[in-house]
């Protein structure tokens, strides 16, 4: 009986594993009428990031190649890097000033929601 109670917990503990919740380190860039997200979010294998929101609202999801033209998700192939020069970027609007901290909220697929904060930094 106490194995299979085992059991079931090893089960639920590597489908949870597998599922792989998204993870974010952030922070923000500013730049022309708002500032650019700059860091790492990891999720799962084939997920997607679907949007963005700050305070000021919702931030335009962006594929740069060679022009940038907005997007309705981002691929998340495991680990993603976003940046001012990475080919997918995440564009907040507003007015930000150096050092203050921003509260975020990353929707993935599947409607998995991210509470970050991220600060902001110099431009």
């Amino acid at each position: 009986m106490r194995r299979a109670g085992l059991a079931v917990l090893l089960a639920l503990l590597g489908a949870a594993l597998a599922a792989r919740l998204p993870v974010a380190q952030v922070g923000l860039r500013p730049s022309f009428a708002g500032a650019v997200l700059e860091g790492r979010i990891l999720a799962g294998a084939d997920d997607e990031l679907t949007g963005v929101w700050s305070p000021q609202g919702r931030a335009r999801l962006l594929k740069c190649a060679p022009r940038c033209e907005v997007v309705q998700t981002i691929p998340v192939p495991g680990a993603l890097l976003v940046s001012a020069e990475t080919p997918y970027r995440v564009a907040v609007g507003g007015e930000f000033r150096t050092g203050q901290h921003v509260r975020l909220t990353l929707r993935f697929r599947e409607m998995q929601l991210l509470n970050v904060d991220a600060v902001v930094s110099r431009p």
